[in-house]
Formats: C-alpha cells, sequence, structure tokens
C-alpha cells in the first residue's frame, strides 16, 4: 500500500515583491515630500513675497503651463535641447574616436583641444550672438559648445582602453574595417560614452536656459525671467519647477536607454560578481 505525501505550500513571492516595491517607493519620495514639508513651513512661518508656498506653486503651475504656453514655449526649449544633445554626441563620438586610435592627432590637436575646453560655454554666447544672430542656431551652438567636451573625452579614454586581446582575436579572425569599429571599438567604449552622455544631458539643460536668458523672445529660459521682472513670483517658481520635471524625466529616459545599451556590460558585471 502506497502512501501519498503531501507537498509542502509553496509560499507566494507576492507580498515579498508587494513589499520590496513598497520599500522602494518610500525611498524614492520620502526625501522630496521631506523637502517639501520643509518648504512649506519655511513660507508659512516667514511670510516672505518671494517664497509662496508649494500649493500656491501647484496652482500657479496648472494656469500656466497646462496652456498654450507649453507648447510654445517648453516644448521648442526641449526640441532644442534634444537637438543639440544629439549633434554633440555625434561630433564628440566621431572625433573621439578618431582621437583614439591615432595618438598622432592626439598629440597634435591636445593644446587646442584644451584651449577650448577651458572657455566657459556661456561666455560664448556674445560672439555666437554676432556669429548666428538671435535664433535657434545660436542656441544649438552654446548647447553643443558646452557638451561636446564630456563625451569627447570620455570616448578618447574608452577607444585608448579597449583590451589589446581582443583587438589581437579580432585581427586573428579577420575582422577589421567597419565591422571592427563598430564590433569592438564602440562596443568597448560605450560604457565611458554612455557616462560622457549622462554628464552632458545635465549640462545641455543648463545651456539651453542661459541661451534663452541672454538673447530670446520664448523659450523656458526666456518665460522665467519675464516672469522674475514682472514680479510674478509664483509663475516663475513654476517655470522652475517644470525645469526639475524635465530635467527628472530626460534622466529616466536617458537610464531606459543606458540599460538597453549597455546590457551585455551590466551582464558581464553581474557574471563578475557571481550574481
Amino acid at each position: 500500500m502506497t502512501t501519498v505525501k503531501a507537498t509542502p505550500e509553496r509560499r507566494t513571492p507576492a507580498p515579498r515583491a508587494l513589499g520590496r516595491a513598497g520599500l522602494r517607493l518610500w525611498h524614492l519620495l520620502a526625501l522630496p515630500v521631506a523637502l517639501i514639508l520643509l518648504w512649506w513651513w519655511i513660507s508659512a512661518s516667514s511670510g516672505m513675497y518671494y517664497m509662496p508656498p508649494p500649493d500656491v506653486i501647484a496652482t500657479t503651475f496648472a494656469d500656466v503651463w497646462f496652456s498654450e504656453r507649453f507648447f510654445e514655449d517648453a516644448l521648442p526649449s526641449v526640441a532644442r535641447l534634444l537637438t543639440g544633445f544629439a549633434l554633440a554626441a555625434v561630433l564628440g563620438v566621431g572625433i573621439g574616436v578618431a582621437l583614439g586610435l591615432s595618438p598622432r592627432l592626439r598629440a597634435l590637436t591636445e593644446p587646442v583641444l584644451e584651449f577650448l575646453r577651458a572657455v566657459p560655454p556661456p561666455v560664448l554666447v556674445p560672439l555666437l550672438i554676432l556669429l548666428a544672430g538671435i535664433s535657434t542656431s545660436m542656441k544649438l551652438l552654446v548647447i553643443v559648445s558646452g557638451c561636446i567636451w564630456p563625451i569627447l573625452l570620455n570616448t578618447v579614454e574608452g577607444v585608448r582602453a579597449v583590451d589589446p586581446v581582443l583587438a589581437d582575436t579580432c585581427r586573428c579572425y579577420g575582422v577589421r574595417g567597419r565591422r571592427w569599429l563598430t564590433t569592438l571599438v564602440l562596443r568597448s567604449a560605450s560604457p565611458q560614452i554612455m557616462a560622457g552622455m549622462r554628464q552632458a544631458l545635465s549640462i545641455a539643460i543648463i545651456l539651453m536656459v542661459i541661451s534663452e536668458m541672454f538673447a530670446s523672445s520664448s523659450g523656458l529660459g526666456f518665460t522665467i525671467v519675464q516672469f522674475q521682472r514682472s514680479f510674478a513670483i509664483p509663475e516663475m517658481w513654476s517655470g522652475i519647477v517644470l525645469l526639475g520635471l524635465i530635467g527628472f524625466l530626460l534622466s529616466l529616459v536617458f537610464q531606459f536607454v543606458e540599460k538597453r545599451v549597455l546590457v551585455w556590460y551590466n551582464g558581464v558585471r553581474a557574471a563578475t560578481r557571481g550574481e
């Protein structure tokens, strides 16, 4: 006579997963909520006109930006930001790969590049206004002039750090030309290239605002300055909040793209750590 053993009930991982999700959400929201409460307390206790409470800023934000102004000022600014960032990425990676692969070219151009890198991009705004006028081209040039350097320098270092063993292996298997560039060089340098792009993205936001504050008739930077000059303080703060939200959303999008691009690299790191 056979006896049937009762199989132990398996605990579903759902409660544990929900607990982890709740903990992550708490870690994500704890500091912003604390800062908002602190701002609320300071604005209520001081009564300063230049520090309106968060509820006033939120109401003004909805009135100002849930309107045609969003399409007239915010969207063009974001378009210029992304266009300038894309141009800087293409130029930075292209020039960086060339310099990283050629020690002679790198030694020849290094003094000039170091001089140009030391010039702050906002200082170039008056010169670019004279050359390109008060136009979209001027704003794009300001963004590119600052964003290109972290991408270029990180690309150069990434290309120079290509594993010689992998290079010899590709040479033995006849991997040359465009395939060698995309399979070995760019893939090996991609972690540092993405790190440079991450730095450049934050610089692009700053330069986008600066270019619109100096000489423009539209855009987020222009609108915030106009609010400040007319003493529309809640409206000014609503523009600053919108800039922060745009930066936060762009950072999330970049993290998503970075994980997809560096999926092989993250897999190698996880395997190395034994995860």
